[in-house]
């Protein structure tokens, strides 16, 4: 940052909203109060899981905090008996009881520290268990609104905020708080004038903390928000690298990097300069105190008012006084922005999970796999109807293909079926049973998915075929690859099935990854198979071996295929032509040639294409 930046910088200030820390991250989520005090207690109950070594923490806190005040205290009794009367009997055991008093005071010091680190950490460890366990329960609709790196953003970067801040800042709270306390009451006890006149920085540090935190507060919540913003778009467009290079996109998505990198940038700086206000305001309030002792301590051992010793007591106090209220505005700033990150965390636990299953759902057992939709009525949002009255059926075995434009409802029709979304109204039908009465394990545990995207997880080739089913063979493994057309490639490779795959399938082709998702799809042995162009961008050699593999897995089985190349599909036992959300056209291949309708017009259009 130049100079002629930061010169400006008072300007630009003006130009952060602080109303947007009360805006909620999702437009179309209704607002939720912001509650700071009901968060931290929230946060409490979780440090209260460890009840014992909690308690032993803050009796070392006691501990510590007494022994703080204890020491000047005792200098000031030896100035006053021994060095203001030149008198050295007495003044070594004096100065031995000091050495005990600090060795204990630091010993009580680190098991304060290296305990509470360990219930922190404990603490988050809990917490972020139940956060991604929670995310698990959520919905698909929750992950289809949010950025994969905004909900990143807030399982690693507040999770570990809310971890810095439960190592230290428990303690010092605690510690200071304790300090503020026995110091105030030693001051009195010494002399009431003098602890009055240390005491009238009060005021100042109140109105400047009062007017730094209004801003603190808000701009650490600005800052962790439009950090997690940044974070979604650096994953977004680092996925998406390939898309930005095509259509040469590269000076567009930096201008807009540069653009919330520069309001990260502005909000952290001015949270920064704000916070950072907090100690030079405290150690000018230090000096001025320091200054206000000396002055008034004077006149008053020069009338004889005081000792000596009192005013050392006093101006070592009045350094304890000041340094616990520093540590406690330090801690606080600390303390705003770990509750922010610890509230964004909140709101992903307390988000409304997947509708629980009926309390008299049942288990279903090897599904014969017949499936019908009656009168099916579905909307992703109340103003706009997705599907309107769709029905059709599928008996066991058939093979349906889901064809239409963009928005017609094909994907939908398919989230359905799984369950991902409920209908609004009417009903879909698993062997006869609504599947709104079955158990969403039970009904996805007999399906399996083969996406237009093959998704491998990182590791072997064998883990990522056997994720279809955990408790298969490795004989059952190779059997499904070789079903899937994919051993041969796989026996190819140096480590052959303990080859290790990154999470984007480093080192084999698209076509390669998608015979492995089919054979982790044909060793799940679904009885409802659901596929979504999955032979797409894949070349036509490749091509030929994915749609072998796939004719033996639909065989005898209930088939969903959404497609988009309508060569593909002349063979499915009936193929439904959706617009709008509705069906238009339903039969097979031939009989949909002979209506001469939408069908035979979108597949004449793409013979023509290929002809082309």
């Amino acid at each position: 940052m130049s100079f002629k930046d930061l010169f400006i910088q008072p300007f630009n200030y003006e130009k952060i909203d602080l109303n947007e820390a009360n805006k909620v991250d999702d437009p179309r989520a209704k607002p939720k109060v912001r509650d700071w005090k009901g968060t931290i207690k929230r946060i409490w109950g979780y440090l209260m899981d460890e009840k014992g070594l909690l308690l032993f923490v803050f009796l070392m806190i006691v501990v510590s905090s007494a022994l703080a005040i204890l020491g000047p205290y005792m200098i000031g009794q030896a100035v006053d008996e021994f060095i203001v009367n030149q008198e050295l009997t007495g003044l070594g055991q004096v100065m031995i009881a000091l050495l005990f008093i600090y060795i204990f005071y630091s010993i009580s010091m680190f098991l304060q520290h290296f305990l509470m680190i360990g219930i922190a950490q404990n603490t988050v460890y809990h917490l972020r268990s139940e956060l991604f366990n929670q995310l698990h329960l959520l919905p698909i609709a929750f992950f289809d609104k949010r950025q994969f790196g905004e909900i990143m953003s807030r399982v690693t970067n507040d999770v570990d905020n809310i971890s810095n801040t439960l190592n230290m800042s428990v303690i010092q709270i605690f510690s200071s708080v304790l300090t503020l306390i026995g110091t105030v009451s030693v001051m009195f006890f010494l002399s009431p004038l003098l602890a009055v006149v240390t005491l009238t920085i009060i005021p100042m540090m109140v109105f400047g903390m009062k007017w730094i935190t209004k801003r603190t507060g808000p701009l650490f919540k600005i800052q962790q928000k439009r950090l997690g913003e940044l974070n979604g778009y650096v994953e977004e467009i680092v996925s998406g690298q390939k898309i930005v290079k095509t259509f040469s996109q590269e000076e567009r998505v930096t201008n807009t990097f540069e653009s919330k990198n520069d309001d990260v940038m502005r909000s952290s700086y001015w949270a920064s300069v704000f916070s950072g206000m907090i100690p030079k305001l405290m150690n000018m309030l230090n000096s001025f105190s320091f200054a206000i002792i000396a002055f008034v301590g004077g006149v008053l051992v020069i009338y004889d008012m005081a000792t000596v010793g009192t005013i050392v007591i006093f101006t070592e106090l009045a350094r304890q006084f000041t340094r616990p209220l520093n540590e406690l505005s330090n801690q606080f700033n600390q303390l705003l922005s770990a509750v922010a990150g610890a509230e964004r965390v909140f709101n992903i636990i307390d988000e409304d999970s997947e509708e629980l299953d009926e309390d008299d759902a049942i288990e279903i057992n090897e599904p014969n796999g017949d499936v019908e939709f009656r009168d099916v009525t579905f909307s992703y949002d109340e103003d706009e109807v997705v599907l309107n009255n769709v029905s059709f059926k599928a008996d066991a075995g058939e093979t349906v293909a889901f064809v239409g434009h963009t928005g017609a409802g094909k994907t939908t029709i398919i989230n359905l079926i799984s369950r991902f979304y409920n209908y609004d109204s009417g009903q879909i039908l698993l062997d006869g049973t609504e599947i709104k009465d079955i158990k969403r394990t039970s009904l996805r545990k007999y399906m399996a998915f083969v996406l237009q995207d093959a998704f491998l997880f990182e590791g072997t080739i064998r883990e990522n075929i056997r994720y279809g089913r955990l408790d298969a063979t490795d004989e059952e493994v190779i059997e499904a690859a070789k079903n899937a057309n994919a051993h041969f490639f796989i026996m190819k490779m140096s480590e052959q099935y303990d080859t290790v795959l990154d999470p984007n399938g480093s080192g084999i082709s698209q076509g390669q990854k998608q015979l492995i998702t089919i054979a982790r799809a044909i060793l799940a042995d679904p009885k409802i198979l659901v596929l979504d162009e999955a032979t797409s961008s894949i070349d036509t050699v490749t091509e030929v071996k994915i749609q072998e593999a796939l004719q033996r897995l639909m065989k005898g089985r209930t088939s969903f295929v959404i497609a988009h190349r309508l060569n593909t599909i002349q063979n499915a036992d009936q193929i439904i032509m959706l617009e709008h959300g509705r069906i238009i056209e339903i039969g097979t291949h031939q009989e949909l040639i002979k209506q001469n309708g939408h069908y035979a017009n979108l597949y004449q259009g793409q013979l023509d294409n290929l002809a082309n």
